[in-house]
């Protein structure tokens, strides 16, 4: 039990490594290759963060843990409002500028709605998986297009995220060490995950759904933190739905457009439902003064704990 603990926590480690490295290694690639700085930072606030996940989730679906996946991709959602995004407002109220992230909020919840209807039946075939993957298509059109709309200030807050050194061989050397870095956490995380459920008791689907979901997300909640007390509201609410869109539309989808995705009953009645909760407590938060205050902060924490402890309860019962 010792080294299934010892070899998760290296995972973690390794994932974190990886996943701030990769980062900056995409986006010094894609600036060298024609892209802007504004374009890269945008793909990379909105969608960076969901790097590590990817990584957990591809492993765990080569191996066969696609309980372990659908649970990760999930509960990694509600982790992201209800820890990362609660604990940073407690750090520091988050003042958003950014409009575009009150659309892609509405798209997060249309999306979550949709993989219920897809699961209602208990599976989502692979039509419903290309229907996923169509849809984070044009999230990221809409994306690109709406964006140019915002005002300068925040489109050079966005293009300045994206500043990294632009020297070819040393970012193709930081995306190959980086993707090493996540390789190997991710088997790390994926081999020893199951046996600290097993020796709790715990199904492969609610290990993805908490020691991975919270595991894989504590990096981010420190940086997270730390842009908040930096005043960069944008940058913490921008990673957190951009990586909740992440997770259902191409993690999700992905998975069930290569083999039909069962989706137990139990998931679609309370944690699927519990991902929207998070988000529709989230939405006039923003639609409001665009402002996450300490208060609302601590709302989504306490809310975040109270899942956890209904988890909880229902595991020993």
């Amino acid at each position: 039990m010792a080294e299934a603990w010892g070899f998760f926590a290296l995972g973690l480690v390794l994932l974190a490594l990886g996943g701030d490295s990769i980062v900056k290694g995409a986006s010094g690639l894609a600036q060298k290759f024609g892209a802007s700085p504004f374009v890269a930072g945008l793909l990379l606030v909105a969608f960076g963060t969901s790097l590590p996940e990817l990584f957990v989730n591809a492993r765990a679906y080569v191996v066969g843990a696609q309980d372990l996946a659908l649970g990760n991709a999930v509960g990694s959602n509600i982790v992201n409002v209800g820890l990362t995004l609660g604990l940073a407002a407690i750090a520091a109220p988050l003042l958003v500028r950014t409009r575009l992230l009150s659309h892609l909020l509405v798209m997060l919840t249309v999306s979550t709605l949709l993989l219920i209807v897809f699961g209602l039946d208990g599976v989502i075939s692979r039509v419903e998986g290309g229907v996923l993957l169509a849809a984070f298509v044009a999230v990221l059109a809409f994306l690109l297009v709406r964006a140019r709309h915002e005002n300068a200030e925040v489109q050079a807050g966005i293009a300045a995220f994206s500043a990294t050194r632009n020297v070819l061989w040393m970012n193709v050397l930081r995306f190959l060490v980086a993707s090493a870095l996540l390789y190997f956490g991710a088997k790390f995380v994926v081999q020893s995950a199951p046996m600290i459920g097993a020796a709790w008791g715990w199904s492969p689907l609610l290990v993805g759904l908490l020691p991975v979901a919270i595991g894989t997300a504590l990096p981010e909640v420190a940086a997270a933190i730390a842009a908040a007390r930096r005043g960069q509201g944008d940058m913490v609410v921008g990673h957190v739905i951009g990586s909740s869109l992440f997770n259902l539309l191409v993690v999700v989808g992905g998975m069930a457009a290569l083999r039909p995705l069962p989706l137990p009953e139990s998931f679609v009645k309370l944690e699927l439902p519990a991902a929207i909760a998070f988000v529709l407590v989230l939405y006039p938060m923003l639609r409001g003064d665009l402002r996450i205050s300490k208060t609302e902060g601590a709302i989504l924490f306490v809310a975040f704990l109270g899942w956890i402890a209904l988890e909880l309860v229902l595991i020993l019962n």
